[in-house]
């Protein structure tokens, strides 16, 4: 991309964005950000909190020192508060925080903490703001997205199928089910932009069969399309066999054993996209650089599934990947809701 340099056209988009989470004149609203935040992202939260008439302050925090075997990246799961109580609590007290940390909050250990007391905290995805404008929080996808929720919270099972021989099968039973429409307008509420996503955390043991990702699907740990199929099978949320002809496999493999720690085996969460504007071929457009991959993630239709920490099952680590496909069938008690990778018309 071209250099980073400020545009009114930006200001705008984050004005109303924050107009779209109820943000007001004379409100305390925090921006957080750590020494290695985008910084443009951090400059365009400030000004159109100025431009609304707030009273910002910011917040900012060394980037923690590498501690993993390898890069990690794109996790919604940042490290960078350290548990400090002085931050928790100067964030806990302010009624709006901006977070434009590196990975984002939506995975911290501090989150319940911060958002105990009512606070909003809207994540900005560590983009190139270009993306951030193109995918502008749409207020319509609320009431989609609550709907995909609520018949997520009814299913008994989720199966997902697909031609090239996807076949798994999900007790959704004490399943932990959310969404997010990209717009934190509610007390207490963690939101992101760009958003459009409906997920759940399932219970421990509740993953059984095959994923066959394809030619197309995404790798956004590494930010990669992938070039050849690849073959995981499942067992009680694990993975226990990886297999596929060419290197996108040889990399799975290769990162998932660096962490030596069988819970970056394991199932994170599922879900499946919910936002029209969203585009799965943009990665394409970008330097890895200027892209988080949350597009990827969000994009209509897909089926999105995660490996690494879930807490609901009592399982942690810092091993992550968000592997989003396409042309998925997604069905809840047998009723499609994703058919070959399109959203059914009552959800789209």
């Amino acid at each position: 991309m071209s250099s980073d340099v400020i545009e009114a056209k930006w200001i705008d988009c984050f004005v109303r964005a924050f107009e779209l989470c109820k943000v007001r004149e004379g409100e305390v609203a925090a921006i957080l950000s750590e020494t290695q935040s985008r910084a443009i992202l951090v400059k365009l939260a400030e000004l159109a909190l100025l431009r609304l008439k707030t009273r910002p302050f910011h917040l900012v925090v060394p980037t923690p020192a590498v501690n993993a075997p390898v890069p990690v990246r794109s996790t919604g799961h940042s490290m960078a508060i350290q548990e400090n109580p002085a931050v928790i609590k100067a964030l806990a007290s302010s009624s709006f925080v901006v977070d434009t940390t590196v990975e984002g909050l939506l995975q911290a250990t501090e989150r319940g903490e911060i958002l105990a007391g009512g606070t909003r905290v809207f994540m900005i995805s560590n983009e190139h703001p270009e993306i951030l404008e193109r995918l502008l929080p749409d207020p319509g996808l609320k009431a989609k997205v609550q709907k995909g929720v609520a018949m997520a919270k009814a299913a008994k099972e989720m199966r997902v199928t697909s031609k090239a021989g996807t076949d798994l099968t999900v007790d959704m039973a004490e399943a932990n089910v959310g969404g997010g429409w990209g717009i934190s307008d509610e007390p207490g509420r963690i939101d992101y932009w760009p958003g459009g996503l409906c997920a759940f955390y399932p219970r421990a043991g509740a993953v059984n069969g095959v994923i066959v990702m394809d030619a197309g699907d995404v790798n956004l740990t590494f930010k990669r399309y992938l070039q050849d199929r690849i073959r995981l099978t499942f067992e009680h949320d694990y993975i226990v066999d990886i297999q596929g002809p060419g290197l996108d496999a040889e990399l799975m493999r290769s990162y998932l054993e660096a962490w030596n720690d069988r819970n970056a085996y394991a199932i994170s969460h599922l879900g499946w996209g919910m936002n029209p504007k969203a585009r799965w071929d943009s990665l394409t457009m970008f330097d890895k650089n200027d892209v988080n991959g949350t597009e990827q993630r969000a994009f209509a239709g897909n089926f999105l599934f995660s490996t690494g920490s879930n807490r609901f099952a009592k399982r942690f680590t810092e091993g992550h990947f968000d592997l989003p496909m396409r042309n998925c069938t997604i069905a809840l008690d047998g009723r499609i809701i994703v058919d070959a990778g399109k959203l059914v018309p009552e959800l789209s």
